[in-house]
């Protein structure tokens, strides 16, 4: 019997209306967007940088400047690699959406996350930034109660959308990968290349129903991660 969300609490919404698609990149410039100067537009695309030369030792992030967005899809593709241009080492990044400035003049940023990596484990998973830290790991349907306090709920695993490592197996290592990011009231959906990797219904009362996108660079070992073509769409 396939397991359905009903009856998990997923928010009644109204019918939507058709959404209007916001082009959030212009392929020049970081128009709209800010960040600290690990963030540069190089070959047309929004890239984020680190090196032996510029380490980072804190994460940081660019930071949408359209204002908080709370139904929505948002489309993009990504591509991470390491210091050496590949995917065997170091790298790591997300986007943040529904999120929070934490620290406005270091662009340090809480909130959900869309995890995405070098690596074999952590893209697609649902990461909160700042706050309740692993919520979906990949190929779960989780729902979230509240627990014994803000930052430690209950999760629950209800189903599986199918096992990490075939859905790994889809991901292109150091090449452009396509991510889209669904939030509906309190459920939230994350897809890499079309397959679904969590879906996620939040019922507490800390899972926030609006706030702000960003990019992530990760602190550590040097990196270059890269975003093209996001596309907003927000649900009214």
């Amino acid at each position: 019997m396939a397991l359905g969300l009903v009856g998990c609490g997923v928010q009644n919404t109204a019918p939507a209306s058709a959404p209007e698609s916001k082009v959030l990149f212009n392929g020049k410039d970081l128009t709209g967007w800010a960040g600290l100067d690990y963030w540069s537009v190089r070959d047309g695309v929004i890239t984020g940088q680190s090196t032996a030369e510029h380490p980072l030792k804190s994460n940081t992030f660019l930071v949408w400047q359209g204002g908080d967005v709370a139904d929505f899809e948002l489309t993009f593709k990504y591509k991470v690699v390491d210091q050496h241009g590949t995917s065997v080492g170091f790298g790591n990044s997300g986007v943040q959406y529904r999120s929070w400035m934490v620290e406005p003049t270091r662009f340090v940023v809480g909130g959900y996350q869309a995890d995405l990596e070098c690596g074999t484990t952590w893209s697609g998973i649902l990461y909160e930034e700042k706050g309740r830290e692993i919520l979906a790991k990949r190929g779960e349907k989780v729902v979230i109660e509240e627990g014994i306090d803000a930052k430690h709920p209950k999760i629950t695993v209800v189903g599986q959308l199918g096992k990490s490592e075939d859905i790994q197996a889809v991901i292109k290592p150091a090449d452009w990968n396509d991510y889209r990011i669904v939030a509906k009231g309190n459920h939230l959906q994350h897809f890499i290349n079309g397959v679904q990797t969590v879906d996620v219904v939040d019922q507490t009362a800390f899972g926030a129903k609006k706030g702000i996108l960003a990019l992530q660079l990760h602190a550590g070992e040097p990196m270059t991660i890269q975003f093209k073509d996001l596309i907003l769409k927000e649900i009214n």
